[in-house]
């Protein structure tokens, strides 16, 4: 059932940015929506979070306390957000931590490779790195710890568990996530625009190739 999108709690954020605070992932979506939707003056960005929505503004162009009272009067469509990108991604489930995840979940190899294929994944919000999403929305069976100990350098294209999200390693770096595989799948390319393949709301699907 369809949480009803309930007025947000608006806070400042700087001087040059509304907070709100929606409670809810699917919510944070809807809210991103319709505020693009409004096309309101001065509005320069508007940045999902995991169940928060930033809207920045143009200090030059914007009045803060205007904005203010246009969001609060503004109206999420009912149900689901708009309709966004989807995405299928090709993964060799050959990582490093397989064998880890499959003990940690009671799970067995090809299950946690099943589990992971079998449900679509969202990308609930971005950050850590450029082109890093957060995914949510998969098997609850899959969730697991960090590992204790981070690694220095992971592969670009790791495909990667922690906690209740799944992600893409899109460039080396450091990281403390549960390997599961690696896809040839190029998800950064600062010469395009928008840079970014995996923007939030879009949705994911993995697809098994072979190891």
């Amino acid at each position: 059932m369809t949480r009803a999108a309930s007025p947000p709690v608006i806070r400042p954020c700087g001087d040059a940015a509304w907070l709100l605070d929606v409670g809810d992932n699917d919510l944070v979506h809807r809210w991103a929506d319709a505020v693009r939707a409004a096309d309101l003056p001065g509005v320069c960005d508007v940045v999902p979070g995991l169940e928060t929505l930033l809207v920045q503004l143009d200090p030059d162009i914007a009045d803060a306390g205007t904005v203010r009272a246009a969001i609060a009067d503004i109206e999420p469509a009912a149900g689901g957000s708009a309709a966004h990108e989807r995405h299928v991604i090709d993964v060799r489930y050959d990582g490093e931590d397989l064998a880890d995840i499959a003990r940690f979940t009671g799970l067995t190899v090809d299950q946690v490779v099943a589990a992971h294929t079998s449900t679509e994944w969202r990308v609930a919000f971005c950050g850590f790195a450029p082109g890093f999403s957060y995914l949510i929305g998969g098997d609850p069976r899959l969730r697991v710890p960090r590992r204790d100990e981070a690694r220095i350098r992971v592969p670009a294209g790791s495909v990667a568990l922690a906690g209740e999200f799944s992600s893409i390693y899109p460039r080396v770096s450091p990281g403390g996530w549960q390997l599961l595989g690696h896809t040839d799948a190029v998800l950064w390319d600062s010469a395009v625009d928008p840079p970014a393949v995996l923007r939030p709301g879009a949705v994911v699907q993995f697809r098994a190739v072979d190891r």
